[in-house]
């Protein structure tokens, strides 16, 4: 049996008192795909972080093909044949794909006409035996995330990669682009490169891996053949309980329509269309998912409807009553809660405690102040209530909720805005970087807000948990809806051409 080309021995490392990495081993194979899984906080990140050079370990020890490495930076990673492929990735936006990749090179932008266009012929040849096709003469912003994606993968393998970590790779593609990007990896497999991937996504996970080892607070758990092993025994070894992750079967349950949007135009920051003729609707009770890449315009249609952007033309009717101008206070007040795609920029105050965060809506009330002054210590004793009702995880009531973790960071919001009993809930992206088990928590929670009569507005770019949760599925493109499948008849392969904005005859029956 070959000797692993990544075996990491003993790696501890603590930030402070926190120890993130407790004695743990790992290894991976050459020509092998191999997944590390783990909750926030595992650790997995941590590890990968140490052989890619971000950090050093305080105890252990790493080996690479056989012979011990010392690696203290990226550069002594990527000199050693590891490089990373970064969920947000380190690309130049005003230089085109090519000069991205050769960045970095010993005087590479001074060298003639000649030398660019040799480059330019090894960066395409290198991208057609990867499957990795991309125009190499673009700036980077005109490039689609799927291409971006690509790019970083051709400058890591185009500076000698044989091992590479791919942070969170699926996140930002279409399905058609992750079916894409797996075959990519099965090449580089046949190519003898060490993939390791690190997701939160199981069946991606068992689609596409060879082995998956499980991490949990800071310890390595378990690694397993993908073939001897599925995914509720996943989820189980990462959360250390039963993990219910099943499509949610549930009865027809939509009363009358709660929202109708028509005709909705809106300009982006920017300036250019971002909703060009959106219309939809969402009834009480009822989950309807809404599905696309990002930028097709669903942050503009979140902040329409939670009153943070204006719109150009159209109308939008909410509870009966048209809604004639944006205002924070007016959804506020009309029962419109909202879980923003990026809860510590637009959700929570970071350095604020529990208490804090979860008072911003709702401290004008009679319930929570009197004559101007907070009702500090009824405020307090409702704020622990909450806390232990949605199980949030927190040191202290004072505790800055930045010190949280992810998870108990989102159950906070969530508590926040389902306490307010909303007749309507606007969610973006409400798992988004979080584990198996507080996607689950969060998931009840949507599906306990439909079965008390709120209506559920949905966007998420993951079209597993779209799958799961709606009752109605729209596909949007270019700020208009295009497609539309109810729970029952919803169809992965047609709603991902849609999201890619191809059309065929089964696609547009949807």
């Amino acid at each position: 049996m070959q000797d692993p080309s990544v075996e990491m021995r003993g790696i501890v490392k603590k930030f402070g008192s926190v120890t993130a990495s407790d004695q743990v081993d790992f290894s991976a194979n050459a020509g092998e795909i191999h997944a590390l899984l783990g909750e926030n906080g595992a650790g997995k990140s941590t590890v990968m972080s140490m052989l890619s050079g971000v950090y050093r370990a305080d105890e252990g020890e790493i080996l690479l093909h056989g012979q011990p490495a010392k690696i203290r930076s990226p550069k002594d990673a990527a000199l050693l044949g590891v490089g990373m492929v970064f969920q947000n990735f380190r690309l130049v936006q005003s230089l085109t794909a090519a000069e991205n990749i050769v960045l970095g090179e010993k005087s590479s932008f001074w060298r003639g006409s000649k030398w660019i266009k040799n480059k330019h012929k090894e960066i395409e040849g290198l991208a057609e035996q990867f499957g990795l096709k991309f125009p190499v003469d673009r700036p980077i912003w005109q490039l689609s995330v799927g291409e971006q994606q690509r790019v970083e993968i051709v400058k890591t393998l185009y500076r000698g990669a044989e091992i590479i970590i791919l942070d969170e790779p699926t996140s930002v593609l279409t399905p058609g682009e992750v079916e894409q990007l797996f075959a990519t990896l099965q090449v580089m497999k046949q190519a003898g490169k060490t993939v390791i991937m690190t997701t939160h996504k199981m069946k991606e996970v068992m689609a596409s891996s060879d082995r998956i080892s499980v991490m949990r607070k800071g310890k390595m758990i378990a690694t397993l053949a993908t073939a001897e092993t599925d995914e509720l025994e996943l989820a189980r070894l990462m959360v250390g309980r039963e993990v219910e992750i099943t499509r949610q079967e549930r009865e027809a349950a939509a009363g009358d329509p709660l929202l109708i949007v028509n005709n909705l135009e809106v300009a982006a920051d920017h300036g250019r269309k971002a909703l060009d003729g959106l219309s939809l609707k969402v009834c009480e009770g009822e989950i309807v998912g809404v599905a696309g890449v990002a930028g097709n315009g669903q942050k503009e249609l979140a902040e329409v409807l939670t009153g943070l952007r204006t719109w150009k033309n159209g109308e939008i009717i909410f509870d009966g009553e048209p809604v004639k101008s944006a205002s924070v206070r007016g959804a506020i007040d009309s029962g419109i809660s909202h879980v923003p795609e990026n809860r510590m920029k637009s959700g929570l105050a970071g350095r604020l405690g529990s208490v804090d965060n979860l008072l911003f809506k709702s401290y004008r009330s009679s319930d929570h102040s009197r004559f101007g002054f907070l009702k500090a210590a009824k405020n307090r004793s409702w704020s622990q209530e909450l806390v232990e009702r949605f199980n949030v995880k927190t040191p202290e009531l004072d505790t800055p909720v930045q010190q949280l973790s992810g998870g108990n960071q989102q159950k906070l919001l969530f508590a926040r805005e389902v306490s307010r009993q909303p007749k309507l809930m606007v969610a973006v992206h409400p798992t988004q970087g979080l584990d198996v088990g507080a996607a689950a928590g969060v998931h009840e929670l949507l599906m306990e807000l439909r079965g008390t009569g709120s209506g559920v507005l949905l966007i998420s770019e993951d079209l597993d948990e779209l799958l799961q949760l709606s009752d109605r599925i729209l596909v949007i493109y270019n700020g208009s809806i295009i497609g539309e499948s109810d729970h029952e008849h919803a169809d992965r392969e047609n709603i991902g051409l849609l999201m890619a904005g191809i059309r065929n005859k089964e696609a547009s029956a949807i």
